[in-house]
């Protein structure tokens, strides 16, 4: 394990869910905004079924979190964010999936793309990784390597581009650890943006983040961290 030194230009995250992105790396990207990054988010599902409760239109609650998604954005100082709007819980590792990231990838031009680790399915033996974010993590692998560096993959959407490196956030396997602790309030004020995902108060949930970041932290001697797989492509 060792303290993560990068400094890219221009960034990516793709997440599955409005909220995935601020939840797994949000301290990390709010650091490169800071330092100069420019750094872009895409989100693949709309979100139209995350909730654990009965909705009348599911509609709503699609718009509903499309608005926090801006706020979350707008509170870590994105470059920009869209969400590609893939349903809820049908998203798939498909040629049309993987076009439209390769798509974006070519268009944004990123030294550093930021997922979800797809190979992580079972925490402890209580919780099972969503099939969104593995179908996710997969479809983004696939995107940078190889299609996006190969200009046969996908011709129509745009010039060749190598991504020179991968993070992969929700790993079994981390191997570096980012220090968030210059951005920590950034990345608490996104995760409470997306408020129809958070039930019990405001307070616990800022000291389920600072707890998870402090943990992450102290595996190289950091107050706050984000722990990531890395992925280097460009040899």
């Amino acid at each position: 394990m060792e303290s993560l030194r990068l400094n890219p230009a221009i960034v990516l995250a793709l997440y599955a869910h409005p909220d995935d992105a601020d939840v797994a790396a949000g301290g990390l990207l709010a650091t490169w905004v800071k330092q100069g990054s420019v750094v872009h988010l895409a989100v693949l599902c709309d979100g139209s079924k995350g909730a654990h409760h009965s909705v009348e239109n599911v509609a709503v609650l699609s718009s509903r979190r499309k608005e926090e998604l801006e706020q979350a954005a707008s509170f870590l100082g994105l470059a920009s964010a869209v969400n590609l709007g893939y349903v809820d819980g049908e998203l798939t590792n498909s040629s049309e999936v993987r076009s439209e990231l390769v798509r974006l990838i070519r268009q944004l031009r990123p030294e550093v793309v930021v997922a979800p680790d797809p190979t992580a399915t079972f925490f402890g033996g209580v919780y099972v990784n969503h099939r969104d974010h593995r179908e996710t993590g997969w479809a983004v692998l696939d995107a940078c390597a190889p299609a996006a560096a190969m200009p046969l993959y996908y011709p129509e959407v745009g010039k060749a581009h190598q991504v020179s490196t991968l993070l992969l956030s929700g790993s079994l396997e981390p191997d570096v650890v980012a220090d968030v602790t210059g951005a920590i309030e950034e990345k608490i004020q996104a995760v409470l943006a997306h408020s129809s995902q958070l039930e019990g108060d405001n307070s616990i949930i800022r000291e389920v983040v600072l707890d998870r970041a402090s943990q992450a932290g102290a595996m190289v001697g950091l107050v706050y961290g984000e722990a990531f797989r890395r992925v280097d492509l460009a040899g």
